[in-house]
C-alpha cells in the first residue's frame, strides 16, 4: 500500500500504554500525525512507518528537569535511557536568548531549555573581569570560576556580598532574562552560601515570582549530615516560596535531612502551593578531586564521620583513596574526577522510590568532548554513570522492590511536565502525558529486562541502559531499535514566550520605606494631620 493512503506517519502497535494522568494502563495501538499522539484505540491502524511494541511499555517520553548533558556524547547516551526533554534548571545559562538561539539554528535531537543562572549573574557582577558575552551555560561554568579568581584570587561570585547597587544590578538582568523567555531561576545557592544574604535570596525569588517562574535550587548546607544545618537551607527557599506564592523546586533531595523535606513539601502542596523536589537513584556524588569539600576540616564535617578510604573513590586508580592518597593524588591532578559515596542513599532510595512528586533528575553532566561529540562510543565518556544510567537504574530498582509501573513513569515523565505546566509553559502542558492531541514523545522499554549499564569505573561510565528499544520526540525516533539516530534533529525550544518590557522595579529605601512602613502624623486641631518633618526641625 503506498503512502498516501496511510492515515498515520507512525503507528504502534500491541504496547502496554501507560499514562499517569488518565490511569491508562492497557494494550492499545498509537497513530502519530504531524508530530502529535492523534488516535489511542484498540483497533487497527495504517501508518507510513510501524512499530511492533508487542511485550513493550509504551510511555510519555522521560523528561529531566535537572540536565547538563548538553554536548553531543552525554546527550546521546540521555537519549538512550529514555530522555525525550532535557532542562537545566539548576545551573541555566546567561544570555538565554542568544542561548535559545543557537539550538535553534543547530537543531537538537531533544527538547531543551533553561532556567537563568543565579551564579552566572553574579559573576557579571562581583567579577567584571570575566568575560560573560555571549551565551554561557553549564559547560563552560567552571572556567568562568577560573577566570573569577585568575586575577585577584577571590570569586566574587560566591563570597562577595552585594550592596544595594550590585542587587539592583543583580536583579535587573534575572529580570532581562526571565522576560526574554528563560523558564525559571536557576540556582548553586550551596555554591554562594557567603555571598549571598538571606535578604538577596528572598529578592531574587521575588523576581521569578512576578513572572510566576519557579526556583531550583542546589540548596545552602547540601549534603551536610547533621541537624539543624542539614534542612535549613531548604526552609529558607520553601518560606520564600509560600510568602511568594512562587513555584519551588529543590535539587537532588538526597542528603541528610530529605524526610522533613518530602514532608514539608507534602503539607504546602495539601495547602495549594506548587513545590516538589527531585533525586537520582546513586550513591555517589562527583566533583573534583581538589574540591574545597575534601579538605580535613571541612571533610570531617560532611563525610559524617566516615574516613576518607570509605567515600573517594578514585575510577582511574579503580580503589578507595585514604587521606594521603587522596593529598598526593590531589596536587599531581587537581582536575580528575572522583566519587564520593555516601551509603546511607542506599537505604533511603526505596522511599525515594516511592515518594509522591519527587521526581527523578538525573544532574547528567557534559563529556567535554565537544557539542558535535555525536557519534563517540560510550566507552569515550568519563564523568557520573547517573548521565548514563539514571532511568535504567529506577526502572530496574522498582522492579525489584515492587513499585507499580504507573508511578515510576510519573515520577519520570507526569510529574515533571505537570509541575512545569502549573507555571504557564504550554509546552509542558502538552508533554509527560499518552493521551490523543498531545505532543508524541515517546518513550517504549522492556519492563522486565530495561537495566542500568554504567558503572564508576573508567571505560564503563557511559555504557548504555539496555531495554529501551525506542524513544521517540514529536512523532521522530531518535532512538530506533536500540541505536541512536545521528541525522535527526526534531527536538523543540521550550521557553516562554519574549515580553515586551521587564517587571523588576530597583529597589529604593524610600519606596521599601512605603510600601512597610506607616507613615509619620500628629494631632493637630480638629482632627489628624500628616506630621509636616521639615517644619518641625525648622522650629
Amino acid at each position: 500500500m503506498s503512502s498516501l493512503a496511510q492515515d498515520y506517519d507512525l503507528v504502534i502497535n500491541n504496547g502496554r500504554v501507560i499514562d499517569p494522568e488518565s490511569m491508562l494502563d492497557a494494550v492499545l495501538n498509537v497513530g502519530v500525525k504531524d508530530g502529535r499522539i492523534a488516535k489511542i484505540t484498540p483497533h487497527d491502524l495504517k501508518g507510513v512507518k510501524t512499530i511492533d511494541a508487542t511485550g513493550l511499555v509504551v510511555a510519555p517520553g522521560f523528561i529531566d528537569l535537572h540536565f547538563h548533558a548538553l554536548d553531543g556524547l552525554s546527550l546521546k547516551l540521555a537519549a538512550l535511557d529514555g530522555v525525550t526533554t532535557g532542562m537545566d534548571l539548576e545551573a541555566g545559562a546567561i544570555n538565554v536568548a542568544d542561548w535559545y538561539a543557537a539550538k535553534d539554528k543547530s537543531g537538537w535531537p531533544l527538547n531543551y531549555g533553561t532556567g537563568v543562572s543565579q551564579e552566572m549573574t553574579r559573576t557579571r557582577i562581583h567579577d567584571p573581569e570575566v568575560d560573560t558575552s555571549g551565551w554561557h551555560d553549564a559547560t563552560s561554568v567552571f572556567e568562568l570560576r577560573a577566570q573569577a579568581v585568575k586575577t585577584d584570587g577571590v570569586p566574587g561570585w560566591s563570597v562577595t556580598r552585594s550592596d544595594l547597587d550590585q542587587l539592583n544590578q543583580i536583579l535587573t538582568h534575572i529580570d532581562e532574562e526571565l522576560r526574554q523567555g528563560a523558564l525559571s531561576l536557576a540556582s548553586t545557592i550551596g555554591y554562594m552560601s557567603e555571598g549571598v544574604t538571606t535578604f538577596e535570596m528572598f529578592k531574587t525569588q521575588e523576581v521569578a515570582a512576578n513572572y510566576g517562574r519557579a526556583l531550583g535550587a542546589h540548596v545552602r548546607f547540601h549534603g551536610n549530615p547533621s541537624n539543624p544545618e542539614g534542612t535549613l537551607g531548604t526552609s529558607e527557599l520553601l518560606a520564600n516560596a509560600m510568602v511568594l506564592d512562587a513555584p519551588f523546586s529543590i535539587n537532588h533531595d538526597n542528603e541528610y535531612g530529605w524526610w522533613e523535606n518530602e514532608e514539608k513539601l507534602q503539607k504546602a502542596r495539601a495547602q495549594g502551593y506548587n513545590v516538589w523536589s527531585e533525586y537520582y537513584p546513586y550513591s555517589a556524588a562527583s566533583t573534583a578531586i581538589s574540591s574545597d569539600f575534601f579538605s580535613p576540616e571541612k571533610f570531617k564535617i560532611l563525610a559524617g564521620g566516615r574516613p576518607y578510604e570509605e567515600t573517594i573513590y578514585d575510577p582511574i586508580q579503580d580503589k578507595f583513596l585514604t587521606q594521603q592518597e587522596w593529598e598526593t593524588t590531589s596536587k599531581a591532578d587537581p582536575g580528575r574526577t572522583i566519587f564520593a559515596f555516601n551509603p546511607k542513599r542506599d537505604e533511603w532510595l526505596p522511599y525515594w522510590l516511592r515518594m509522591p512528586h519527587m521526581i527523578v533528575a538525573s544532574d547528567a553532566m557534559w563529556s567535554g568532548k565537544g557539542i558535535d561529540s555525536w557519534d563517540l562510543p560510550p566507552e569515550d565518556y568519563v564523568g557520573h554513570p547517573r548521565t548514563a544510567g539514571t532511568r535504567g537504574k529506577t526502572l530496574r530498582m522498582a522492579r525489584e522492590n515492587g513499585v507499580p509501573l504507573m508511578f515510576t513513569i510519573a515520577q519520570m515523565a507526569y510529574w515533571p511536565a505537570y509541575h512545569l505546566g502549573l507555571t504557564g509553559i504550554k509546552a509542558m502542558q502538552e508533554r509527560g502525558r499518552l493521551q490523543e492531541g498531545m505532543v508524541a514523545d515517546i518513550t517504549i522499554f522492556d519492563p522486565e529486562k530495561v537495566t542500568d549499564n554504567a558503572t564508576y569505573k573508567a571505560g564503563e561510565q557511559g555504557l548504555p541502559t539496555s531495554g529501551i528499544p525506542y524513544v521517540i520526540v514529536s512523532g521522530v525516533p531518535v532512538v530506533r531499535d536500540n541505536e541512536f539516530q545521528l541525522d535527526v534533529r526534531p527536538g523543540k525550544s521550550i521557553r516562554f514566550p519574549v515580553e515586551e518590557r521587564g517587571r523588576f522595579e530597583p529597589i529604593t529605601v524610600e519606596e521599601w520605606s512605603r510600601q512597610f512602613t506607616i507613615k509619620s502624623f500628629s494631632v493637630g486641631d480638629g482632627g489628624v494631620e500628616p506630621k509636616n518633618t521639615a517644619d518641625d526641625e525648622g522650629n
